[in-house]
């Protein structure tokens, strides 16, 4: 089809003009009968968020999102041109994207009617066909819609009543196109009312045209549902003309969390290939978002985004490196100090409450830490206050007696493998118990870390946070030196 060059070899195809949301619903249901992955990269969503896209697809609906932020809300906006044909004929020239056997503008009707069969014929790829706008407050009519143009009307030398003299807006360019409007209760409310008419009858209005413009456009808008309350918020009848309302959601489990972070995260390749990141840490990184989803100090209706584990999880692996630099190692294995490295992305990502900001992110980012630290630690080891039935010795024991002859371990943040695993070897009956629990070898410095970082919080020896180091030692000898 893109080696036909004008109208007259189009008809002659048989080539039929079809509606975007007639191309979106057909190419939906080939895929759906093809058993095809609608929504490539998009997870966690497959049960929920997309069987209703698909539903307002093939009902012709215009879509809004709503969903707190990281929510892949935009991500899903830009996929569906994937369900658009690869090609579309175009008049060319034409600014409104016109279709050659049904022109729109007057400049495509009249090259239409001089040149009738003869008319010059473009094809317009389908990533060509998505136009996306944020909204915010100083977006105008004009931007969107159009306004005169006075240079036009001088260059051509036409008067202001002359139609021709309209320079369009975003949305009639975006005919026979997708347009996103992102965080759309950021528009203000008069600019939302120019909307109405585009969305329903199809006419727009423009410095005192009104031009009966039956656009062609598949619209789909996202918003936070915070925004109705705090920045601003859609308007109900611009609410009543959108046909389907989608809620969006964040991952409902740690392995789907896990995931979507390991999908998104941009690592390098040495990065990717010379260090180690246990799945247990994995899983102690996306402990941390959902903690904060659930914490008193954060305000869930901010939510905590998925970008939260994704830079995370880019700032874990950096840390890891810069300590291989510094120590001229060409391997090594992700430590939990190396969390230390996560705070900055942790801070900058959580809205606090007043709760919260009284003790101020920096402390609630190591809040959340624990607490995910806490939880993972009892999934593999007993509880230090709560010895199991039949248990007759403290399998802590022997650990509680080393740190109570006053031994102490100090894990720096960049000390090399060697210096890392001699400090943890030194600690007895540490290695017999992360042994005993099934523990293999070649996670066994890293379970033997974890150990001591859980009986910090449970309070069975104190955990000193120190510019360059973390320092374990009993709790009874630290009280008595913060006496003398």
């Amino acid at each position: 089809m893109q080696n036909i060059k004008t109208l007259g070899e189009l008809k002659a195809s048989g080539y039929q003009p079809k509606s975007i949301k007639e191309e979106l619903r057909d190419n939906l249901i080939e895929k759906l009968k093809n058993k095809e992955t609608v929504f490539e990269g998009v997870l966690g969503f497959d049960d929920t968020v997309l069987p209703d896209i698909e539903r307002a697809i093939l009902s012709r609906h215009n879509i809004l999102l709503l969903g707190l932020r990281g929510q892949a809300k935009t991500r899903i906006a830009r996929l569906l041109t994937h369900l658009l044909d690869e090609y579309i004929p175009v008049v060319a020239g034409s600014e409104l994207n016109d279709d050659p056997v049904q022109p729109l503008s007057r400049y495509a009707r009249d090259i239409v009617e001089e040149h009738g069969d003869d008319t010059p014929v473009e094809w317009m790829h389908r990533s060509e066909r998505y136009v996306e706008k944020l909204a915010t407050p100083d977006v105008s009519v004009a931007d969107l819609i159009g306004d005169v143009d006075p240079i036009k009307a001088a260059t051509l030398k036409l008067p202001y009543s002359d139609e021709r003299v309209i320079h369009f807006g975003l949305i009639p360019r975006a005919h026979r196109c997708i347009f996103v409007i992102n965080e759309l209760p950021d528009l203000q409310a008069r600019i939302q009312v120019s909307l109405f008419n585009i969305l329903q009858e199809g006419d727009i209005q423009i410095r005192g045209f009104k031009l009966r413009l039956p656009l062609d456009i598949e619209f789909l808008f996202t918003a936070n549902p915070e925004d109705y309350t705090n920045r601003g918020s859609i308007i109900t009848p611009l609410k009543d003309r959108i046909e389907s309302q989608v809620l969006t959601h964040y991952p409902k489990t740690i392995e789907l969390a896990r995931n979507i972070t390991e999908q998104e995260a941009r690592l390098s390749d040495f990065q990717k290939k010379n260090i180690h990141v246990s799945e247990v840490l994995k899983d102690l990184l996306e402990e941390i978002s959902f903690s904060a989803r659930n914490s008193e100090f954060i305000d869930e209706k901010s939510g905590v985004s998925a970008r939260l584990t994704i830079a995370g999880y880019e700032n874990l692996l950096s840390t890891a490196e810069r300590r291989m630099l510094i120590n001229g190692e060409k391997k090594s294995t992700v430590r939990i100090t190396d969390f230390w490295g996560v705070i900055p992305a942790i801070t900058g990502k959580v809205e606090l409450v007043y709760e919260g900001e009284q003790e101020g992110p920096y402390a609630i980012a190591l809040h959340l830490l624990s607490d995910a630290i806490k939880k993972k630690f009892l999934e593999f080891f007993p509880h230090p206050d709560r010895l199991k039935k039949g248990e007759e010795r403290d399998p802590y024991g022997a650990i509680r007696m080393w740190f109570a002859n006053g031994n102490v371990v100090d894990l720096f943040n960049d000390s090399s493998d060697k210096h890392y695993k001699k400090q943890l070897d030194e600690v007895a009956g540490l290695e017999k118990l992360v042994t005993n629990f099934g523990v293999s070898k070649t996670e066994k410095y890293l379970y033997m870390e974890l150990v001591l970082h859980g009986l910090a919080e449970f309070n069975v020896v104190n955990k000193d946070m120190m510019e360059s180091k973390l320092s374990f030692r009993d709790m009874l000898s630290n009280m008595l030196d913060d006496f003398e």
